[in-house]
């Protein structure tokens, strides 16, 4: 039995690291309705909330409800199949990730033809979003709700890799958030919103105080399924919540759920590739190419024995490279980082190799109008030989780096779990946009998405920051 759910003027499908800001940023009008409805917990539960601002740990690990588990095909020759996992809670993967927040880099905003996106667009939105503890420049922001702070005092891995950084010729970059256009060659400490252990994102800095407004409601554990259309105008969201199927309305529909879950929705609802959707008895309603062009960051993972230390943030600096490369100490074994109490090495460091402009391209298929059957996710890592060649260009550079400890393990494929680009942003002439410039679904009215979805390549740094600023950018957009 459905349940009738009064209108809102605006519905959000999803609380992640945009949801969040956009719901903020429209309910400040305290004549807007807003409804946000989020597929996992709200965080009212106090261990929960524990689990989402403990910075030192990954709350990612086996049993963990805060998570979204799916199964991605990450190489074709040999066949890969990983588990990915993204966030699910308010905050989204923002709330249980390492803390990264680098911005992109100016380069990464030279998008021909979509205006509105350049440098000077985006900087002041990055500014308003944070608060830099560490630098007062005129880059920074000073008033933003997250905090970014990095580390100075460096311990184990992270002091181990810096020196051997130093010692190979790599400069000391002291600002990774304001250090020109291009990628800049060198090493330097993640600026991070973990301050003091506490990791804030933009569920905790921005949704859940705002959630005192009379006019901004949230529902956790109610999942969409369905866009639903009247002619080529989104007029509502069919959901399954805690007591079962729910209807909604509203005249202006917002999906931020991710690269995934957002194209998902999309292509469930009828806006994808045709031959796709026909083939799996989905009526069309717009003929976009939904989950055709994801990007994401391949990474190989060494294990080493340097020294570990303890109650320290998973990942305190990075090493860029001229030809593209991310190098990562992280601080502690993966075991350790999820705390799932799963036998394994939680002593043992790793460092990641992650490209981060690949050109190789994923994709997100559906298989069934079935919205508990997930869809097909490809990374197609091994699709671009140039790739695979960097990487390993990388890796023996890790190698050499990590010389100091007694041991160097072999590289094993794996993924940053930054996808992106699944509903891309683009020009009118454009045949990968499934957005216009103001993040509107071409060819459909009231509806828009806001995520890392939009994003038209991924981003040369990790895409976190980005995504945040996102929000607070297309936030405008809809009001």
């Amino acid at each position: 039995m459905t349940t009738a759910v009064s209108h809102s003027d605006v519905l959000i499908v999803g609380a992640g690291s945009a949801g969040s800001v956009v719901a903020e940023r429209l309910s400040a009008d305290p004549s807007c309705a807003v409804t946000v409805i989020e597929a996992g917990p709200g965080l009212e539960d106090p261990g929960l909330l524990a689990q989402t601002t403990n910075g030192l740990q990954l709350p990612i690990g086996a049993g963990s409800p805060l998570v979204q588990r799916y199964e991605t095909r990450l190489t074709d020759r040999p066949v890969r199949l990983v588990p990915i996992v993204r966030g699910a809670t308010v905050g989204g993967s923002g709330a249980i990730n390492g803390g990264y927040f680098c911005r992109g880099l100016p380069r990464d905003f030279e998008w021909p033809a979509i205006a509105g996106w350049g440098w000077s667009d985006v900087i002041e939105h990055f500014r308003a979003i944070e608060t830099d503890l560490d630098f007062a420049s005129p880059a920074h922001g000073d008033k933003g709700p997250i905090k970014v702070r990095r580390t100075h005092e460096m311990t184990g891995a992270s002091e181990s890799f810096v020196s051997a950084a130093q010692r190979a010729g790599f400069p000391w970059i002291a600002d990774l958030n304001d250090c020109g256009p291009e990628l800049v060659s060198g090493v330097g400490a993640v600026p991070l919103n973990i301050v003091n252990g506490v990791r804030v994102g933009s569920g905790a800095g921005y949704l859940i105080p705002a959630l005192q407004r009379p006019n901004l409601t949230l529902l956790a554990q109610t999942r969409a399924s369905q866009v639903r259309f009247t002619a080529a105008a989104a007029v509502g969201v069919e959901a399954v919540g805690p007591q079962g199927p729910i209807s909604f309305t509203a005249d202006r529909i917002i999906l931020c759920g991710g690269a995934i879950q957002s194209a998902h929705l999309l292509m469930l609802s009828g806006i994808g590739d045709e031959a796709m959707l026909r083939a799996v008895g989905v009526p069309v309603v717009a003929p976009l190419p939904v989950g055709m062009f994801c990007s994401d960051h391949p990474e190989w993972v060494l294990p080493t024995d340097w020294t570990v230390a303890t109650g320290r943030p998973v990942l305190e600096v990075v090493l860029s490279t001229d030809d593209g490369l991310e190098i990562r100490p992280y601080t502690g074994g993966f075991v350790a980082m999820t705390g799932d109490g799963t036998a394994g090495h939680p002593d043992w460091p790793h460092i990641g190799v992650a490209l981060m402009q690949p050109r190789s391209r994923g994709r997100i298929t559906l298989l069934s109008p079935d919205p508990d059957v997930p869809p097909r996710i490809e990374h197609r890592y091994d699709s671009e030989p140039e790739d695979v060649a960097t990487l390993r260009r990388g890796a023996a550079l890790a190698r050499e780096l990590a010389s100091a400890a007694t041991y160097v393990g072999e590289p094993a494929w794996a993924t940053s779990q930054h996808l992106c680009a699944s509903a891309p942003m683009g020009a009118e002439a454009d045949p990968r946009a499934v957005v216009d410039h103001r993040c509107r679904v071409r060819g459909v009215e009231n509806l828009w998405v806001i995520d890392g979805s939009v994003l038209p390549e991924i981003t040369s740094r990790g895409p976190h920051a980005t995504i945040v600023m996102i929000g607070h950018r297309a936030a405008e957009f809809v009001r």
